[in-house]
């Protein structure tokens, strides 16, 4: 049983005049009195346990959107339910924790919403409903914790979105371009039509030119049915944080806009996140359900503080494309990392695929914009720490020069810009017809 605040006033009201005249037996009587109704109150109040509780499914929102968590209450009891209702969520789905009154009349139902404000990506599942069911005096109830399962995906924000745009304009006038330069000659059989003057002879079917009774020639397009495979590296790498994001944020980000325009582009675009295990697989999807089913798949996965096992990831990207892809590999260009771990297959893969690099750049870093430099040079603690990093920011220059000597296609960016710089090299890519 629980008491509002109605029952100390209600013994404070009567209590405060007995003073006056004080008698032990007339203060116990009313103690007992107000008591007394407490519980009869309590006694006539809706059971808890005869409500039934629901919460209304939630569909999925990215981050920086909020929800309504809605929980339905329904009174099967014959008389009407007075409810204080307390609707619980994991600290993270940033819930209100606010208690919300409710009434349900006898053989109905109700509802009641609440806002959730996520702070991160990711599954919230939801805690126990929480009633209160009080008397018609208000002085007493009763409550009861039911349990109500529910669940709340928070997809990652995707930002880069707004360069998606100019990127598919672009897109759109490169297959202009190569619809009105290849057409007779391409990759990928179209169509059948009447024999031209001037068309290439090569260009004649002659079994179809005998069946119609007259000269019909192939057309050709481009081959639009690609295959691309991102490859997010999902090590301890990507937990390091630059800025106010970590490298497996900006590495999210440049996953679903590529995955969105080469999606937009006919590909069929499959994503491996992994790092001495698969976190995220999806096998390659095409049209507009590709940034949906990667943002889904995305939304789960979190940084691990182990090293990348790269003779693993280069076994499921052989298991995944047979065939040649580009396949775009988000994660560190550091020497150090590259020398034990993805230097080890790249050459295996470069047989294979085209393959694009693409690395975050620490915007804090010497030479990138926002370096101190050694200042006055007093501080020798500074000066040998500026050299250090000059040294090392040397020494990942020369790495991607490796790289590059070596065939890879090595996109390097801030966090912030690393997605469209991704985008922009992909479309490179398929202009010159490498794809």
């Amino acid at each position: 049983m629980v008491f509002t605040w109605r029952f100390p006033a209600a013994l404070a009201f009567g209590l405060a005049p007995l003073t006056l005249a004080p008698g032990p037996a007339t203060v116990a009587a009313w103690t007992l009195a107000i008591s007394g109704l407490a519980v009869l109150d309590a006694a006539l109040a809706a059971k808890p346990k005869q409500l039934r509780v629901e919460r209304a499914p939630l569909a999925a929102i990215r981050l920086t959107e909020s929800a309504a968590a809605t929980v339905v209450v329904a009174n099967p009891t014959g008389r009407a339910a007075r409810l204080a209702v307390r609707d619980a969520w994991t600290a993270s789905a940033g819930g209100q924790d606010e208690t919300r009154r409710l009434s349900v009349p006898a053989g109905e139902a109700r509802q009641t919403t609440g806002t959730l404000r996520p702070t991160r990506r990711g599954d919230f599942a939801a805690d126990l409903v929480t009633i209160r069911s009080f008397g018609p005096l208000g002085l007493a109830g009763r409550q009861r914790s039911v349990e109500a399962p529910g669940r709340l995906r928070v997809l990652p924000e995707f930002r880069s979105r707004r360069h998606l745009a100019s990127r598919l304009v672009r897109l759109r006038e490169m297959d202009g371009r190569a619809a009105a330069q290849v057409r007779g000659q391409g990759t990928e059989f179209d169509s059948l039509r009447d024999y031209a003057l001037g068309d290439d002879v090569r260009s004649i079917d002659w079994r179809a030119s005998a069946r119609a009774e007259h000269v019909m020639v192939r057309t050709w397009r481009p081959e639009q049915d690609r295959r691309v495979l991102i490859v997010l590296d999902t090590s301890r790498w990507a937990a390091g944080r630059v800025g106010d994001q970590t490298r497996l944020d900006a590495g999210i980000e440049t996953a679903l806009l590529i995955g969105a325009l080469a999606g937009a582009a006919g590909d069929r675009v499959g994503l491996l996140a992994a790092d001495r295990v698969v976190r995220a697989r999806t096998a390659g999807d095409a049209g507009a359900a590709t940034l949906a089913r990667l943002a889904d798949r995305l939304a789960l996965v979190k940084p691990a503080l182990v090293e990348a096992n790269w003779p693993m990831i280069a076994a499921r990207i052989r298991a995944d494309v047979p065939g040649r892809a580009l396949v775009v590999l988000i994660t560190s260009t550091d020497p150090a990392l590259v020398e034990v771990g993805l230097g080890t297959v790249l050459d295996t893969l470069l047989r294979h695929h085209v393959v694009m690099i693409a690395a975050v750049r620490d915007p804090g870093a010497p030479g990138a914009g926002a370096g101190a430099g050694p200042g006055t040079g007093t501080d020798s603690d500074a000066v040998f720490e500026t050299a250090a990093a000059e040294r090392r920011q040397l020494a990942v220059a020369a790495m991607q020069a490796r790289l590059r000597a070596m065939g890879a296609r090595v996109v390097t960016a801030f966090p912030d810009a690393l997605a469209p710089a991704a985008a922009d090299a992909y479309l490179a890519l398929k202009s010159a017809g490498r794809l």
